[in-house]
């Protein structure tokens, strides 16, 4: 087995499907994938830090926090300082938020459909999802799996 290719299919295939979904929920709902998937950890959460999100998602805390920033700027959150450490704020989404949310579910739902389903038979399907929660799991005990901050070169 050639772990190149098999690395190469993996990264072009999640590639492929993210802008793909990500296309589809700017077209029909004006939400990126990636600010979904912070609105859905926050609906998950009732409220969170931006610290929780940035872990729930393997993104630094300042990608979380900028993307908080604009889902605040549009109206679909809120942040509220936290009662007990002056340091962070709880975020917590809007009625509009939660209304994107249930807006982009069923356009989600369709395009996970059509590009993961659709094109395998369900023990397919399975044997994969079984293949990656092990992998995922593997690389998650392996330091190097959390994100650090590029550094600019002077």
């Amino acid at each position: 087995m050639d772990l190149r290719q098999l690395f190469d299919d993996l990264v072009r295939f999640e590639t492929d499907l993210w802008n793909g979904i990500d296309a589809r929920l700017r077209q029909d709902c004006g939400v990126t994938l990636g600010g979904l998937n912070v609105l859905l950890v926050v609906e998950r959460a009732g409220s969170c830090r931006v610290n929780d999100i940035a872990a729930a998602l393997s993104i630094t805390v300042g990608g979380a926090s900028q993307a908080v920033d604009r889902l605040e700027r549009a109206g679909h959150c809120t942040r509220r300082p936290h009662p007990a450490d002056r340091r962070s704020s709880i975020v917590e989404l809007t009625a509009g938020g939660r209304e994107l949310v249930q807006e982009s579910g069923p356009v989600f739902d369709s395009e996970l459909m059509a590009r993961l389903s659709a094109p395998l038979p369900p023990t397919a399907l399975g044997h994969l999802a079984d293949a990656l929660a092990v992998l995922r799991a593997t690389t998650q005990r392996t330091p190097a799996a959390d994100p650090t901050p590029l550094t600019k070169e002077p």
